[in-house]
């Protein structure tokens, strides 16, 4: 693959370059092994909205982060790009969030969905332009793992990434999915939004494909989800927080949990972390926070052990992220860390 690596002019110890790439790198598509699709979608999220502009945020704030990683040697040599911003995707995504939000106000105030023919249409359009968002992704996806390349979707709400999974799942015969999250996201159409964020694994599900599902860090969820959970019986394992903090309270450490977090998982894996699966001191503008989650330490940590087992990473995305600097500045260094990783884990590096 060529690469301008030859460029002997990139100082890894220099100064942030605002060069419009992420984190000032001297990389393009066709030589960064790690390519960002930055999703700037936020239409269906039920609490605060924002999302929508975290991949400019997040861009913004890379500049600032220094190169060097304890875990990867030469890591910035990897490669990473990020795509342009869709206009035409942001555009119409914000103008869809208007609609959304009347539509969701309209139900929060006791309206009568059977009884409203115009909100009926609101609901259609909308769930059609999510499936259109989704394609998008996935043929976006698709294309990078053809290459070769690892793919990470940069949300945006945690509906986003669901083209990649796809992807993913249509590349490799047998692949499970790591979640960190606050939320289990398995509601069947959450508010009649069939591409909902709080649906997103549940649609995962039925990628045939998809061995196991581990989630890591749920905190705040539904009895429709824990139905769904015990209909899949193995498929899906749960590491609610408050178990974590329990175990950890009573002397079991962070690396014994995580030995067995990671044993649930197959070889091949694709990361998803909503950032609200974080301690909400580190997201605190994220779409639904909630109190509880993991450190930057541990997350670092536990992803650490899924690549020291000897498991790759194939993809990886994270959503959710909200438009303020603290909130894109945790972001930023958490992708290049899942970046590096997912490098190493693939031998890229």
């Amino acid at each position: 693959m060529n690469s301008p690596l030859q460029n002997k002019e990139f100082d890894p110890s220099g100064v942030g370059l605002k060069n419009g790439n992420f984190i000032g790198l001297p990389f393009d598509e066709n030589s960064a092994n790690v390519v960002l699709i930055p999703v700037p979608w936020d239409v269906t999220v039920s609490y605060n909205d924002g999302t929508s502009h975290a991949p400019s945020a997040i861009l913004d704030a890379s500049s600032q982060l220094d190169l060097f990683d304890a875990d990867v040697k030469d890591a910035w040599k990897l490669g990473i790009f990020m795509q342009p911003l869709n206009e035409i995707l942001m555009g119409k995504g914000k103008k869809l969030r208007k609609q959304s939000s009347n539509y969701i106000s309209f139900l929060e105030n006791g309206g009568d969905l059977a009884q409203n023919r115009g909100m009926q249409e609101e609901l259609e359009k909308i769930n059609r332009e999510c499936e259109n968002m989704n394609q998008w992704v996935f043929r976006r996806a698709q294309k990078v793992l053809n290459a070769g390349k690892i793919p990470a979707v940069i949300g945006g709400d945690h509906s986003v990434p669901l083209g990649a999974m796809k992807a993913v799942g249509e590349k490799y015969s047998d692949f499970g999915i790591l979640q960190v999250d606050a939320h289990h996201d398995l509601r069947n159409s959450y508010e009649g939004f069939t591409w909902s964020h709080a649906s997103v694994f549940y649609n995962a599900l039925k990628i045939q494909s998809l061995k196991k599902l581990v989630q890591v860090g749920i905190r705040d969820y539904c009895e429709e989800e824990t139905e769904v959970i015990h209909k899949e019986g193995d498929r899906i394992a749960v590491y609610y927080d408050h178990v974590l903090k329990q175990n950890q309270f009573k002397g079991k450490n962070w690396d014994a949990q995580c030995e067995e977090i990671v044993a649930e998982l197959p070889a091949n894996i694709y990361v998803s972390i909503d950032i609200d699966g974080l301690d909400p001191k580190l997201c605190p503008q994220t779409g639904t926070p909630v109190p509880g989650g993991l450190d930057f330490p541990e997350t670092v940590f536990l992803l650490k052990k899924v690549v020291e087992s000897g498991r790759q990473i194939i993809g990886f995305d994270v959503c959710e992220t909200g438009n303020a600097e603290w909130d894109a500045n945790v972001s930023a260094r958490l992708i290049y860390k899942l970046s590096n990783l997912s490098g190493r884990s693939q031998k890229m590096i």
